[in-house]
């Protein structure tokens, strides 16, 4: 991956940290790793934990970012999401997945995105 690109990945990443904050979800994990790959953002609201697929672009020029998140993608992190779960004893609690986008300046939150 380019360096420009992990630039861009991580600003999205603390923009979309902040907007979940400032909507009062609690953040958990940020770029949690495991053998079968990373997510971006694991954060809590109320009893559900959401794990969150960031996606920065400048523009629109070649999609939108969500577009990204395709079927092989979703399904690698369901895979990790699982592992999480399990890893921290949370195989009971409710869980979604959802992908934050962000072009330019503005930022959309597809809940249940997947």
């Amino acid at each position: 991956m380019k360096e420009f690109d992990r630039v861009t990945g991580a600003i999205g990443e603390t923009q979309a940290e902040q907007y979940l904050k400032k909507n009062k979800y609690k953040i958990l994990a940020r770029n949690y790793k495991n053998i079968l790959g990373e997510i971006d953002i694991v954060a809590k609201q109320k009893d559900t934990i959401i794990f969150v697929e960031v996606k920065k672009r400048e523009t629109y020029r070649f999609g939108r970012p969500s577009e990204a998140v395709d079927e092989f993608k979703q399904h690698k992190l369901r895979k990790v999401a699982l592992y999480y779960l399990k890893q921290f004893n949370q195989m009971d609690s409710p869980c979604r997945f959802d992908v934050i986008e962000i072009v330019g300046d503005n930022l959309n939150h597809i809940e249940n995105a997947f």
